[in-house]
């Protein structure tokens, strides 16, 4: 019995997962269109919205607006849209109901009418509601009814980085011809002629908060000395055996986007790299196409 419920269980994951698998990931924001338009709009995903919304003024009921916005369902509307380029398009389409949208400005009823929206070659029809987004930064806003069972939206917005990077440490000042290595779990900086403040030679650890000044080079040559405090020590294991480093915290990044990372100190002098990135600055950051150049 408890056999069955655990392989039900495994089952019911394996499904889930793969059902995930088949959903196209989305950014914040995309370059999207609205089918006929011509126009391509930046267009942002909105979890927290039912309904898709488009910028839309100078509406026009052709034949004659009711009194009541309801009693205009079924009818054409003509309109003008625009995107973030300033590009405008006069459109048509079939009211096919209101919708009532309550906000922080309020209450309103908007039009809503079918349409396709969605990349140029992965179009999908639904229903968008029509306003005024003059004053807002996107005027494509893409709606839970355009995203369910198609796409997952990563709102972490992680950058893809290559193999091969140029990557600056910001307490050195240096820029390093850097190997991304997703085999790593952490970073590692060529470092010399290590200097420790009132150094323990016969154990590490009772180094761990001291001082420690090192000299580091990059790739062309350039040699800086950083001064900075061992935050602790590191066991690697790699095929030439086991050894222990000296970890310190420093800016790691592209240039002016540089943040405080876990590194470890180690003579690169007979490595092509002397800065390798590991998980640790890749994780929550960066995908890796080694593709890239």
């Amino acid at each position: 019995m408890l056999k069955s419920i655990i392989l039900s269980i495994v089952l019911c994951l394996s499904l889930t997962f793969a059902h995930a698998a088949d959903k196209q990931i989305l950014k914040q924001t995309e370059m999207m269109t609205v089918d006929k338009s011509g126009l391509m709009y930046h267009a942002r995903m909105d979890t927290g919205a039912v309904n898709s919304s488009l910028h839309a003024v100078d509406l026009t009921i052709i034949g004659g607006a009711a009194k009541k916005m309801k009693q205009n369902i079924g009818k054409t509307v003509e309109f003008t849209t625009e995107n973030e380029k300033g590009e405008k398009k006069r459109m048509k389409a079939e009211i096919v109901s209101t919708s009532t949208v309550k906000n922080s400005q309020g209450t309103e009823t908007r039009y809503m009418v079918n349409l396709e929206i969605g990349f140029p070659d992965a179009l999908k029809k639904v229903k968008v509601n029509l306003r005024d987004r003059s004053h807002m930064d996107y005027k494509l806003l893409i709606g839970r009814n355009f995203l369910k069972k198609d796409y997952i939206v990563d709102v972490s917005e992680k950058k893809t980085i290559g193999p091969i990077a140029k990557l600056n440490i910001k307490q050195a000042n240096l820029i390093y011809n850097t190997r991304i290595d997703t085999g790593a779990v952490e970073n590692s900086l060529h470092a010399v002629n290590l200097r420790i403040e009132k150094e323990d030679k016969t154990d590490m650890e009772n180094n761990i908060g001291k001082m420690i000044t090192f000299t580091t080079e990059n790739d062309k040559g350039k040699k800086v000395d950083i001064r900075t405090k061992i935050r602790g020590t590191s066991l690697i294991r790699n095929a030439q055996g086991s050894e222990i480093r000296y970890m310190v915290r420093l800016s790691v990044g592209e240039p002016g986007q540089e943040f405080l990372v876990d590194v470890n100190l180690k003579d690169r002098s007979k490595m092509s790299h002397k800065l390798l990135i590991g998980r640790n600055w890749l994780q929550g950051h960066y995908m890796v196409d080694v593709s890239k150049k």
